[in-house]
C-alpha cells in the first residue's frame, strides 16, 4: 500500500515537471497565499495579545478579588465592599507558586480643582511600589510616577491633565464623599501625566498613593485585590484553584478574571477573527481557481494518453487518484514553502516594526510586530493544503470519466 502511493507520488511529480513554467506559477500561487495568511492573521494576534496584555498591566490584572455584588452595586454604595487591609485569604493568594504579587485598589470619585478650574474625577488609590510591575503599559508621559503609598501626589491622564491647565509640580484640590457622608478635602502635587490604552479613561482618571486614597475618604483597606500571574494563558485555571480553595459563601470573596470585563476586547477579537475568516474563504477561493484550472489544462492535454491508459486496463479509480495527487503535491509543497517563507518574512518584519497611527479611542500610534503563533502556522498550512487538493479533485474526476474511443483520438 506504501509502495503504491509512494510510486503514484512519483508519477504526479513528473507529470508536473512536464510543463514547469505552468507548475510554477501554480506553485507560487499557494506560496503567496500561504505567506499572505501567516502575514495577515499573524498581525491580527499581535493585536489580540497586545490589547490583552495592556488591559492586564493597565488596569485589571489577571483576576480581581473583591466582596459579592461589588460590580452590580459598588459604585452606588462603595463603603459597603471594602476589603480588609491584611487579611490571610490574600497572602495565601499571594503565596501560590505562579502569582507574582497582589495589590490593593481603592476606587473613589470626586471633583478636582486647580485655580479656577473644577471639574469630575475617577481615581485609583494604588501601592505605587507594586504598581510598578503590574502597570508597565500606563506611560509617564510627562514628570514621573508615584513615589511611595504614603506620598501626597497624584498622576493624571493626558486629557484631565490639559481641561485643567496643569503641569507636573502643580498643586490640585481633590474633593469627595466621606464613608459618614461628609465631605472632605485634601491637597496634592502633580507628579506627573500618564496615557493607557483607552483615551476616555485619560480624559478623566487620576492616581493616587492608597494612604492619601483611604485619608481622603477615611477609609481602611482596599475594594480590590489585583493578582498579576506569570502566565497570562493560565489564567483560567488559577482561577478554578481560587475558587475552590476560598468559597464565595465561606469567604465572603468573589473572583473575576480579566476577560470577564473586558468588554471592548471581546467585541475586537469577534470583529477581526470573522475579518480572518473572510480574507481565508478569499484567498481560498483564488488558489482553487488558480490550481483547477492548471490541471484542467493538463487534462486536455493529456487526453489521448489517458485513453491509450484507459485502454490498456488501467481502472477509472486510478486514472482519478494520479491526478487528484498531483493536486495534493501542489498543496503539500507550495504550504511548507509558505510557512518557511512566511515565518521568516514575519520575523524580518517584526524586527523592522509596522507604524501604525492611533486606533479609535487612543491619543499616540504605536509600532506592531507579526506574532507568529502554531495557530497561525497551522491554520495557513491547512488552508493552503486543503484548498489546492480539492482544486484538483474536479479535473481528476473529468480525466476519469474521459470515454476511450474519444480519448483515443487525440492520439491520431
Amino acid at each position: 500500500m506504501i509502495k503504491s502511493a509512494m510510486a503514484d507520488f512519483r508519477i504526479a511529480a513528473r507529470n508536473l515537471a512536464r510543463n514547469r513554467r505552468r507548475a510554477l506559477a501554480a506553485l507560487l500561487m499557494v506560496v503567496v497565499g500561504g505567506v499572505s495568511l501567516i502575514l495577515a492573521d499573524g498581525f491580527i494576534q499581535w493585536i489580540f495579545w497586545a490589547m490583552r496584555e495592556s488591559t492586564i498591566h493597565s488596569q485589571s490584572g489577571h483576576i480581581q478579588v473583591m466582596r459579592p455584588g461589588y460590580l452590580a452595586a459598588g459604585a452606588s454604595d462603595p463603603y459597603a465592599y471594602m476589603l480588609p487591609e491584611n487579611s490571610p485569604q490574600r497572602s495565601a493568594i499571594e503565596s501560590t507558586a505562579g502569582v507574582k504579587l497582589t495589590t490593593p485598589r481603592l476606587a473613589l470619585s470626586g471633583l478636582i480643582s486647580h485655580d479656577e478650574t473644577t471639574v469630575a474625577f475617577m481615581a485609583d488609590g494604588v501601592d505605587p511600589n507594586r504598581e510598578a510591575e503590574l502597570s508597565k503599559s500606563l506611560n509617564i508621559v510627562t514628570g514621573r510616577n508615584l513615589a511611595d503609598a504614603k506620598a501626597r501626589e497624584v498622576i493624571l491622564g493626558s486629557g484631565l491633565a490639559r481641561t485643567l491647565a496643569v503641569e507636573p509640580g502643580a498643586t490640585i484640590t481633590l474633593l469627595a464623599t466621606t464613608a459618614s457622608g461628609g465631605i472632605n478635602a485634601v491637597e496634592a502635587k502633580v507628579a506627573g501625566t500618564f496615557v493607557s490604552v483607552n483615551k476616555v479613561y485619560d480624559d478623566s482618571a487620576l492616581r493616587l498613593p492608597i494612604g492619601l486614597a483611604q485619608s481622603l475618604m477615611r477609609v481602611k483597606g482596599a475594594h480590590l485585590w489585583l493578582v498579576l500571574l506569570d502566565d497570562t494563558e493560565r489564567t483560567d485555571d488559577y482561577l478554578a484553584g481560587f475558587r475552590a480553595r476560598f468559597p464565595m459563601a465561606a469567604s465572603q470573596l468573589e473572583l473575576v478574571p480579566w476577560h470577564q470585563q473586558a468588554d471592548f476586547y471581546k467585541k475586537t477579537v469577534t470583529l477581526f477573527s470573522q475579518q480572518m475568516n473572510v480574507l481565508r474563504l478569499i484567498i481560498g477561493c483564488i488558489i482553487i481557481l488558480s490550481i483547477s484550472n492548471m490541471l484542467v489544462m493538463n487534462v486536455l492535454e493529456r487526453t489521448g494518453e489517458i485513453g491509450t491508459l484507459l485502454a490498456i486496463g488501467f481502472k477509472r479509480s486510478k486514472i482519478l487518484r494520479l491526478f487528484a495527487m498531483e493536486g495534493l503535491l501542489l498543496g503539500l509543497i507550495g504550504a511548507s514553502m509558505g510557512l518557511v517563507l512566511g515565518y521568516a518574512l514575519a520575523e524580518v518584519i517584526s524586527a523592522i516594526g509596522i507604524p501604525m497611527p492611533p486606533p479609535p479611542g487612543m491619543t499616540e500610534g504605536y509600532t506592531g510586530e507579526i506574532r507568529v503563533t502554531a495557530s497561525v502556522m497551522t491554520h495557513a498550512f491547512l488552508v493552503a493544503l486543503v484548498t489546492t487538493s480539492l482544486a484538483g479533485v474536479y479535473p481528476a474526476w473529468q480525466a476519469s470519466r474521459l470515454q476511450i474511443i474519444n480519448a483515443l483520438r487525440h492520439n491520431i
